[in-house]
């Protein structure tokens, strides 16, 4: 019995990886997330589906649960495909289901997938480095866990580019919080439903970004890197 963490990628369905689809082939259960895109789970026709799927304020299964099925499906089946959206580790809690496959002795195996960090801005032709204004990018969370008793994102970030997932919720906090240390007039392009036939890309500034109607998934690009994008297809 082997468990496969495995990366859908950023939702358009030909952006998963040959081995993934190989795999999900010759899978006998599927766990899956929220932003995985379901026709993915076409590859997967004789498995069986347990659909765990998290969205902020509306946790269809916390973590711990997500683990224990993990854990109980595994007497059950011999090739399991846990598949999340993006890539596993890319703020997936990839690391954290591995911990508990190793602590009860489940074999596993990790598929990599294109992380909606890079591969959506990539796939509008949004560079997040460029030479001349772009040597360095972080990719951050917009929404720690709640239950932190120490927030880890402080928001000083010195990286050129910066690229905010799961930010919608939050995105004034965080665009003020950032604008204690970048400035107002700072471009920001944000990507809607990244990759799929219903993309949208709104543009603005650290200081106006929050006013405007913004829907989830997206994900925020914050840097000079917008206005390059802006030149490549004005």
């Amino acid at each position: 019995m082997v468990v496969y963490l495995v990366g859908a990628g950023p939702g358009d369905l030909e952006l998963i990886t040959l081995k993934a689809v190989n795999i999900l082939k010759k899978a006998d259960l599927v766990i899956y997330d929220n932003l995985v895109n379901e026709d993915i789970l076409n590859f997967a026709d004789n498995a069986e589906r347990i659909y765990v799927g998290k969205k902020a304020g509306t946790h269809y299964k916390s973590q711990n649960e997500i683990n224990n099925i993990l854990i109980e499906q595994s007497k059950n089946y011999e090739i399991i495909v846990r598949l999340k959206g993006g890539d596993p580790f890319v703020f997936g809690r990839g690391g954290e289901e591995i911990l508990i496959l190793i602590e009860n002795n489940i074999a596993f195996e990790v598929i990599p997938g294109i992380s909606s960090a890079i591969g959506i801005p990539t796939s509008i032709g949004l560079p997040v480095s460029h030479r001349t204004v772009a040597t360095s990018f972080t990719v951050i969370t917009g929404h720690e866990d709640p239950k932190k008793s120490n927030k880890q994102v402080k928001w000083d970030y010195t990286a050129d580019t910066l690229i905010i997932l799961m930010s919608v919720g939050k995105i004034k906090e965080n665009t003020e919080a950032l604008m204690k240390y970048r400035s107002n007039d700072t471009p920001v392009c944000v990507i809607e439903n990244g990759t799929l036939p219903n993309e949208r890309i709104i543009f603005g500034t650290l200081k106006d970004i929050g006013d405007k109607k913004i829907n989830t998934p997206a994900i925020l690009v914050i840097g000079e890197v917008v206005d390059i994008y802006k030149k490549i297809y004005k």
